[in-house]
């Protein structure tokens, strides 16, 4: 079976399809996932991206048998097998379409890098989350970029340190997650999102997610200032600028969506 599953489109979709191992990841699935959003991230035919995943589980973390492996890897070859993960979540969080973790079931421990690595999630009331890490002797070094800026310092404190388990409601309290739903209305929900993104400037979406990585946390001054300033100018005069402007004041739908 295939680790992952891939359906095209505007909206595609990317599925883990390893529910028999509650769909935690080897190097074989993070090569997959690497390719698989870089792919889709150039093709000019897809507008957004969804994670997904089959079974009862959305993401377990690291495979076992893979972890059994890692137990005899020198650093050398440790540094290596991290390398690869952590160059994953950087092509998923810096895809230049935006993403959506469709979050079906129980999220542990690297899957929840996944999960901070997409720009929205949306969850079943019913999934839970944890970061086991430090109750292994292990600490979640590769995925705390993306997961402390999902969640906030103060809420990382927390559950870094205690590797508690907590439930959706609290992932939404926290700001992990977007949305929480229960399983009927899963699918509704991020198509609700999806529909949003694609009736967006594809352009404008892109450098979007660009100004939201330089200026998420960046000190207001006179060089963030600047370069604001000549962001604004810059989609103003861009092709998709004057258009979206233009189809505003005339009173009709953009290009973008009539093609």
């Amino acid at each position: 079976m295939a680790t992952l599953t891939i359906q095209p489109g505007a909206v595609a979709q990317i599925t883990l399809n390893r529910p028999e191992v509650r769909n935690a990841f080897n190097d074989e699935v993070i090569t997959e996932l690497t390719t698989a959003f870089t792919e889709l991230g150039q093709n000019n035919e897809v507008r957004t991206i969804v994670l997904a995943a089959s079974g009862p589980a959305f993401c377990a973390g690291a495979d076992l048998n893979w972890m059994r492996r890692m137990a005899d890897y020198s650093h050398a070859e440790n540094l290596l097998d991290a390398a690869q993960l952590a160059e994953m979540l950087r092509v998923i969080y810096t895809c230049p379409k935006p993403t959506v973790a469709r979050i079906q079931g129980d999220v542990y421990a690297g899957g929840m890098g996944l999960v901070a690595a997409c720009d929205m999630a949306v969850s079943v009331d019913s999934a839970n989350y944890c970061l086991s890490e430090v109750k292994l002797g292990l600490y979640p070094a590769t995925i705390s970029p993306y997961v402390i800026r999902a969640m906030g310092a103060r809420a990382a404190h927390r559950y870094f340190l205690t590797a508690e388990r907590f439930d959706s409601v609290e992932a939404l309290r926290i700001g992990f997650v977007h949305a929480v739903v229960s399983a009927e209305q899963l699918d509704a929900k991020v198509d609700e999102l999806t529909k949003a993104l694609v009736s967006a400037s594809p352009h404008a979406l892109q450098k979007c997610k660009t100004l939201l990585h330089e200026v998420a946390g960046e000190t207001i001054d006179a060089a963030l200032i600047a370069r604001t300033v000549e962001g604004i100018a810059s989609i103003r005069a861009s092709a998709q600028g004057k258009e979206g402007v233009q189809s505003f004041l005339q009173k009709r739908k953009p290009g973008w969506l009539l093609s």
